[in-house]
């Protein structure tokens, strides 16, 4: 035991061979080096110029039925404040109708006839506008503007013999705001359908792709790589099952909607049931793609978290989608929870049926195809 020398009780060499050692497998793991870095500067990026909680230049359509000087004013000042858009005319009701059903416009102004001789006269005519309120943060700083927009516009017009008119009691006008779809404003109202897109991301992609990475890790990937499986039959063998845990999800998620937050279901059962099952496969599928760039569970459930991000920022879920400049859109645009999203809204808030949501299915179906054939390429390369 004399023998044995006693090592000191720190070294100084050792300690730097165990440093180097850390840095050596934090270059060799990609993956998780390209997280630490691309995460923060993505989050700076999207809070820092992508997300806005004032959203400005909000589609906005009018229906001029009168078309005096105190009415384009009136126009003029609501698009001079930024907030309003006005992307073209619409005539009747069931137009405008529509065009708040289909998010085709988040406003729609309505001018009734007559409106400038009935304010000359003194009956203090009503300016209708009707909002989409399902996302209330979308038009709650449009509404709270109003106010200033009509008094400028008063202001304008009604000047020298006509100032009489704009009334010391009582408003020239009146400026009638209707809150559509959520007249009370609850936020709940907007969010919980919103969770069920956030929900299903999280869960659909990152339980397939951990699932299928477990299996390369354990070895049984290469018994199923020696087989003739095709690509394809690989992908839906794996990730079919996973559709039975969508469907407990979104049954559980449309109880406790309807029952402990009173959110309305007003629109078609069946547009529901396509919407959500397209969308479950789409994650689905995103989670086989992940699996093909994961080399372990943690790579896995990294990238997963990565694609999760811009469901929740990019998609309208947290902030109003309108207000985000049009880069981001355009990247939103390609997050398949944006149009789950907008399916989920159209449908239980806004009494949407199937042609209402047509065209966010087709985009859901080539988002599908896109990421369905870059998984089978990138499987292909490890069959290879």
């Amino acid at each position: 035991m004399t023998g044995l020398a006693r090592s000191p009780a720190f070294s100084g060499a050792r300690f730097f061979a165990v440093l180097a050692k850390e840095f050596i497998q934090m270059r060799r793991d990609r993956v998780t080096f390209a997280m630490m870095i691309a995460l923060p500067i993505v989050q700076l990026l999207l809070f820092g110029f992508a997300i806005n909680a004032d959203p400005r230049h909000l589609p906005t359509l009018l229906e001029a039925n009168d078309s005096g000087p105190l009415t384009r004013a009136l126009i003029a000042g609501m698009a001079n404040s930024s907030y309003f858009d006005f992307r073209g005319a619409i005539a009747g009701e069931s137009a405008g109708e529509k065009a708040l059903r289909e998010g085709a416009a988040n406003f729609v102004v309505v001018v009734p006839q007559n409106f400038e001789r009935d304010v000359l006269r003194g009956r203090h005519p009503s300016l209708l506008i009707a909002a989409d309120a399902s996302d209330p943060s979308a038009v709650g700083g449009a509404a709270a503007a109003l106010n200033g927009i009509v008094q400028s516009a008063i202001g304008q017009v009604l000047t020298g013999p006509l100032q009489a008119a704009a009334g010391t009691t009582a408003p020239a006008f009146s400026v009638t705001l209707h809150r559509e779809y959520n007249p009370e404003g609850k936020t709940s109202t907007n969010i919980v359908p919103g969770l069920l897109a956030v929900i299903l991301s999280m869960t659909m992609v990152m339980i397939t792709a951990v699932a299928i990475v477990k299996e390369t890790e354990r070895g049984t990937m290469e018994m199923l790589l020696a087989t003739p499986v095709k690509p394809l039959e690989v992908m839906l063998g794996k990730i079919l099952p996973y559709v039975f845990v969508g469907y407990v999800q979104t049954a559980v998620f449309v109880i406790a909607a309807k029952l402990v937050f009173n959110v309305p279901f007003e629109g078609s059962v069946l547009a529901f049931f396509v919407g959500f099952n397209l969308f479950i496969v789409v994650n689905l599928a995103l989670g086989f793609l992940i699996s093909t760039a994961a080399r372990n569970q943690m790579q896995a459930m990294q990238l997963s978290f990565f694609t999760i991000l811009p469901s929740i920022l990019l998609s309208g879920f947290m902030f109003p989608f309108a207000g985000m400049p049009q880069w981001a859109q355009f990247i939103g645009t390609a997050v398949p929870a944006t149009h789950f999203l907008r399916v989920v809204r159209k449908v239980m808030l806004k009494g949407g049926s199937l042609a209402d949501i047509g065209g966010e299915l087709s985009a859901l179906g080539i988002i599908l195809v896109v990421i369905s054939l870059i998984a089978m390429l990138r499987y292909r390369q490890t069959l290879d």
